[in-house]
């Protein structure tokens, strides 16, 4: 998210730049609700690199079927008011689908007009809400990450292995996540994320800042969990404002995922070696996101 008092000076730069290892080490995540239990942090039954090394491989198989399914996605960022008012909007209803040719493709069919004042959106701010929110952490992706067992904690119904998460090193031009994930202990796949995306690029004149964030997880197809709702929020302090004054913007995000189908008659969706095309498989409890 870039400041606007700035537009002018900077109106050609690009992506956030490399993060100091200082700051992809901490962030401030969302604040937890109710339907987190206490966390139990003795040692796991089965190694937790062993837990990480089979979640990883069922969010590759997530992946994969992910691929194959086409969905609705509603995005909104806000700013807020003193007030707690919304004063500014940037609002875009997308359908992720395939074209003629089948290939994955997006297409806006409500994008009214951006009444965004004090910040605008930049190219990681759209990143983010393609590939960042939805975070998938793959056995191909996971070598990028630190993964450290935090320990295991109920989601509502849902028993959960919980890990901290941080990026090795950052390269530029590239997003990585920072923060908190809770697995499914039977299941295997992430069912809440909880952290920020990074790098934030914090030169003066250069800002480009952005709010944590949650993102919940449902089964859809009795099989994966799909992520159904994001939500951001946080105060970014932007260091030059007006009269070189600190600028801080209070930020509101969220992201719903809806209207899951899978794409195409011929297409076999394969969990744990069998065609799960057809699922007859009844789902597990399911954590509750929060009301939108």
């Amino acid at each position: 998210m870039r400041n606007h008092w700035w537009i002018v000076l900077v109106a050609a730069a690009g992506c956030a730049l490399a993060v100091s290892a200082q700051n992809k080490d901490s962030f401030t995540p969302m604040p937890l609700d109710s339907g987190f239990g206490h966390m139990d942090i003795a040692a796991p039954a089965i190694a937790p690199e062993e837990i990480i090394r089979q979640f990883a491989a069922k969010e590759s198989e997530f992946q994969q079927a992910l691929n194959h399914y086409t969905y609705r996605r509603i995005a909104r960022v806000q700013t807020i008011d003193d007030e707690n008012k919304v004063d500014g909007e940037w609002y875009e209803v997308d359908d992720v689908m395939f074209d003629s040719t089948g290939k994955r493709t997006e297409k806006a069919v409500y994008a009214p007009q951006n009444t965004l004042q004090r910040v605008m959106m930049s190219p990681s701010d759209l990143q983010d809400i393609q590939k960042g929110y939805p975070f998938v952490l793959t056995t191909e992706e996971i070598t990028q990450y630190d993964v450290k067992y935090v320990g295991r904690q109920q989601v509502d119904e849902v028993d959960c292995y919980a890990f901290d998460i941080a990026p090795k090193v950052i390269e530029k031009k590239m997003r990585y996540f920072l923060g908190r994930i809770w697995v499914d202990a039977t299941d295997l796949q992430i069912v809440v994320t909880n952290g920020r995306m990074v790098p934030d690029d914090t030169r003066k004149n250069s800002e480009d800042l952005h709010p944590p964030f949650m993102t919940w997880r449902q089964q859809v197809d009795g099989h994966y969990w799909f992520p159904v709702y994001t939500k951001g929020e946080g105060i970014l302090h932007f260091a030059g404002g007006s009269g070189n004054m600190p600028d801080d913007v209070h930020m509101r995000d969220t992201v719903k995922y809806s209207d899951y189908k899978q794409y195409g008659s011929t297409i076999k969706v394969i969990y744990e070696g069998q065609d799960i095309t057809n699922p007859d498989r009844q789902p597990t409890p399911q954590p509750n996101a929060p009301k939108k």
